[in-house]
């Protein structure tokens, strides 16, 4: 993948597209999303903001920590300048025009699930118990 194919890729599927620079700017089923790619650095990523900070209980921040374990699959929550992201990273050379389809599909669907199932599809790995209210006590991780 090159910058102008991801461009053109991206340009095909969604509403409004802009250029700035190194990135692109798009909208994608009303969504804000964004492309960022360093060919230097052989790396790109698509980001969508989701919330500020400020304006999410601790608890929606627990889910989102635990969804990137069980549900946010190729994309992760992340937190940058107090806002609420959903992030897909990748080496740029080596993304296949399917992976980029799915990875805008994924980066929207974890920022429109946000709040709710916290899930960047439909698949979702076993082991995804509820917070407990009870705090359990820490334990160190002795290494060898």
């Amino acid at each position: 993948m090159n910058p102008t194919k991801l461009g053109e890729l991206i340009e095909s599927v969604t509403d409004t597209f802009e250029i700035n620079g190194n990135s692109f700017r798009f909208v994608y089923k009303d969504v804000f999303l964004f492309t960022i790619y360093d060919e230097n650095a052989n790396r790109m990523r698509i980001i969508s903001p989701i919330v500020q900070l400020t304006e999410i209980e601790e608890e929606q921040l627990l889910n989102a920590l635990v969804a990137n374990f069980h549900s946010a699959l190729d994309v992760k929550y992340a937190l940058s300048d107090e806002i609420i992201w959903s992030v897909f990273t990748h080496p740029l050379k080596e993304l296949s025009n399917h992976q980029v389809l799915d990875a805008i599909d994924q980066v929207y669907l974890a920022n429109v699930t946000f709040g709710t199932t916290y899930s960047s599809t439909n698949l979702v790995f076993p082991g995804n118990a509820k917070k407990k209210d009870e705090p359990r006590p820490k334990k160190l991780i002795k290494r060898d």
